[in-house]
């Protein structure tokens, strides 16, 4: 059963729950033949509730959005970190380019929601929740009521977000396929290598020359915190990757040069500096995509 099919069960699902049941169930048909009833309703778990873009997919600790493409040729999810003082519910109702972009790639579109429009990574101002564990729920509900996993996974962010991205895979990306990620990276101190778990995946990250919010080599945040550089940042996870420095090359993604690093874990590490500031567009999200195996 693939992704667009178990979203109709579960739609199938809660329409079920939500009518008195008598005798034969009305909505047999629609259900896969190993759920029955015999003369009650039957209940329904949390993952089989439906949930999308309007209604939020709750787990512990928080919640997400999410909008699967227009067709049933769903290849797997894009899960994104909103920027600073964002949401999930702005990210799917005022960022459509992003989200029509991973449409495009066959990808469902999953808005992760910060907690007052933040994220409690490690070292930054806000510490208000257990980021770690509230991602892992979240990656473990895609796969109870999607079936997104490890091998169709890919997780990205902006600005803050993309701190949360990179925090998140360094310690759980052996749980994503990929990573791609604009304009935000670890805060200082950077975690060392050994704390990223094995398993590392391939990456792509955009940083702009003439970004102020995230500049490339890092800013003071007040007197207590600093930004890691977005160098030294992609430096951690290609060692972590165990990825083979010696044999980076220049190429060029939509028109900018970036750094290829090869012979990483499970594909390449890619940095990639174009003219702009701190932002996150369509064409380098759907570069992006493409570089890290998701074609159109």
């Amino acid at each position: 059963m693939n992704a667009g099919e178990i979203a109709a069960v579960g739609q199938s699902l809660y329409a079920f729950a939500h009518q008195p049941v008598f005798g034969v169930c009305p909505m047999l048909m629609r259900i896969p033949a190993i759920l029955f009833c015999v003369g009650l309703s039957l209940p329904v778990t949390a993952a089989g509730m439906p949930c999308g873009d309007d209604t939020a997919c709750v787990v512990e600790g928080g919640d997400y959005r999410i909008e699967m493409p227009g067709n049933s040729d769903v290849r797997g999810a894009y899960v994104f970190f909103h920027g600073y003082k964002g949401s999930a519910e702005l990210q799917m109702r005022q960022h459509r380019d992003l989200v029509e972009t991973a449409f495009a790639h066959h990808l469902a579109f999953v808005a992760v929601d910060g907690i007052d429009g933040s994220w409690s990574v490690p070292n930054a101002p806000s510490q208000d929740r257990d980021e770690f564990r509230f991602v892992s729920n979240v990656l473990d509900d895609l796969k109870t009521r999607y079936g997104f996993g490890a091998q169709n996974t890919v997780i990205g962010g902006f600005s803050l977000g993309a701190s949360m991205a990179y925090y998140a895979t360094c310690r759980m990306g052996n749980r994503v396929s990929a990573m791609v990620t604009f304009s935000g990276v670890f805060w200082d101190p950077l975690p060392v290598p050994s704390e990223c778990v094995s398993g590392q995946p391939k990456a792509i990250h955009f940083h702009g020359r003439a970004d102020r919010t995230f500049p490339l080599n890092g800013r003071v945040i007040g007197k207590s915190y600093h930004q890691g550089g977005a160098f030294r940042s992609v430096a951690v996870l290609r060692e972590a990757a165990k990825c083979d420095i010696t044999a980076g090359r220049k190429i060029v993604i939509d028109g900018i040069e970036c750094d290829d690093v090869p012979g990483c874990q499970r594909g390449n590490s890619v940095l990639c500096i174009h003219d702009g500031g701190h932002e996150a567009r369509a064409n380098l999200l759907d570069a992006g995509l493409r570089e890290v195996g998701f074609p159109e």
